[in-house]
């Protein structure tokens, strides 16, 4: 993936990340997810007092793209850090759920970028994240 890529997806996870709602954990999440299309779509954490109900930052951003029917994924990045953190200190890995969701829509192995900064981070396969998963391939 282009470095140029990479990075605007990281700026598109941070911008994300401002908008999280997250009075609970007061831990804020960004994700900027890029579809086949060449599109980014930003998600950010959604937060209820009904903890199952709580969106995801990567799931957020995923059922911005299907609702427009962007249902091809090439690559996420994600930043999160508490709400009040003036810089990021960890890297923030998607949930098993959000591993799993993000696979359905996953034409070929999406790239995963997890980051503390434009230059600090991570970049993986989700085969690498979640390995043997289950798909549609599963069920024949």
């Amino acid at each position: 993936m282009k470095e140029a890529v990479v990075s605007e997806l990281i700026l598109n996870a941070f911008e994300a990340r401002t908008k999280s709602y997250c009075p609970y954990s007061g831990f804020a999440v960004g994700a900027a997810l890029l579809t086949e299309s060449g599109k980014i779509y930003r998600g950010c954490n959604v937060e209820n007092s009904s903890y199952g109900a709580t969106i995801c930052a990567e799931r957020c951003a995923a059922l911005k793209a299907v609702s427009e029917g962007d249902t091809v994924f090439k690559a996420i990045a994600i930043v999160g850090a508490p709400k009040k953190a003036k810089e990021v200190k960890d890297y923030a890995y998607p949930c098993g759920m959000c591993r799993q969701f993000l696979s359905e829509f996953a034409s070929d192995d999406i790239t995963v970028i997890v980051a503390k900064s434009i230059d600090d981070r991570k970049i993986y396969k989700l085969s690498k994240l979640l390995p043997e998963a289950f798909s549609s391939d599963s069920m024949k």
